[in-house]
Order: structure tokens, then sequence, then C-alpha cells
């Protein structure tokens, strides 16, 4: 679920800066620019991990500040494709439902990703899995905030970066836009001992 990346930035320190801890300062400045954030292709970015190489510190004419090339690794959020992760129900509708990890609200569980037989109930907004207990039909519910266990499908990135370049070497773009989700998750619970956890301590 988290894997350990490596960058390359260039760091800028301001003139208002340059009495204080250079490695503070760089921890800093990588954090506010990555944490939360995804980057194409990697994941979301969750906390600096460690620094492994600052060069030498540069001051360009006309330039008060300096600016030094810094080797790091950040822990990220990405999944492998097939493993199975834990969430909580969000939020339904008839084509599917939405859960969250706490940190990470882009998965979404279609409605042919169900257990089967499945349904969809329109008074409550909540999936209902029909299931054959012996010839009889048990309802199991899928309220909001259940917890529940799901197969990664599949993920996607979208390019949502508006142009401007963001400053990473050799990484991709960062995404920022709020109008679309940069990466997101498909799952599915349509297996044994997948979907709400208390529905398989309970059978």
């Amino acid at each position: 679920m988290f894997i350990v990346s490596e960058f390359e930035e260039v760091v800028k320190v301001q003139p208002t800066h340059l009495e204080d801890d250079q490695m503070s300062r760089i921890i800093i400045h990588l954090n506010s620019m990555l944490a939360n954030k995804v980057v194409m292709d990697v994941g979301l970015c969750l906390s600096l991990f460690d620094i492994l190489e600052i060069g030498d510190s540069i001051i360009y004419p006309s330039e008060g500040a300096y600016f030094s090339k810094v080797r790091f690794r950040f822990i990220v959020f990405r999944p492998f494709v097939e493993e199975i992760l834990i969430g909580k129900v969000k939020s339904s509708s008839s084509d599917g439902a939405v859960l969250t990890t706490g940190f990470f609200e882009d998965i979404f569980v279609p409605a042919a990703n169900m257990q089967n037989p499945s349904r969809f109930d329109t008074k409550d907004k909540v999936w209902v899995w029909e299931y054959d207990n012996c010839g009889d039909t048990v309802e199991l519910h899928m309220d909001i905030g259940e917890t529940v266990r799901f197969r990664v499908v599949s993920e996607q990135f979208v390019d949502t970066h508006p142009g401007v370049d963001s400053g990473l070497l050799d990484t991709g773009e960062i995404a920022t836009s709020k109008s679309k989700s940069p990466y997101s998750i498909v799952g599915t619970v349509r297996e044994p001992g997948l979907g709400v956890i208390g529905w398989w301590t309970d059978l």
C-alpha cells in the first residue's frame, strides 16, 4: 500500500531564512511542496522519508536566495493491483459506492463489482447484498461508515496539471486541480471474504 519513491528537486532558500538551519528549511520546503499531493504515475505523496544528498549551495547574480539540488525520498500511497485493502463507505449511489481510507477518498466500487446478487436501496441509499442462507434470503446492508475489505482492480492517473513547470526533475508533474481526481482507484467486493467485515463474522 505504501512505497518509498526517490525524487530530485532544486530547493530555494529565501534571504530571510539564511540564518536558519539548512536541513530544517529543506524539510519544510519539501513537505510543503509534496505532502498530500499527487505526482503523476507515482501516487499520493504523504511525508518526507529521508534526504539522501544535498548538493552545493549556489547564489546567482541579483539573487539574495541560495539554491541547492536535493535528492530525497518520500512515502507514497500507491497500492498495487490485486492488493486487499480496508476502507470505510463514504457514500453510495446506484452507480456504486465511494470508499475512503481516511486520507484517500478516490476509491470507487462500481455496481458490477458488488456481491452477487445485490441491489441498491433507493430509500436508504445503501447497497444490499441478498445473501442466500440455505434457501432463505438475508439482506446484508453496506451502510455509510461501515468498514469494508476490498480488492484493488485498477488505478487511473489523470493529468490535471495547469501547464506550469512543477520544478520536479525527471519524476512527472504534480497534479493539484480540485475539479478532477488526479489519482483514483477502482475496487471490487464481489468475492468471498470481501465487503463489510461484519458480514463474515456474522455468517
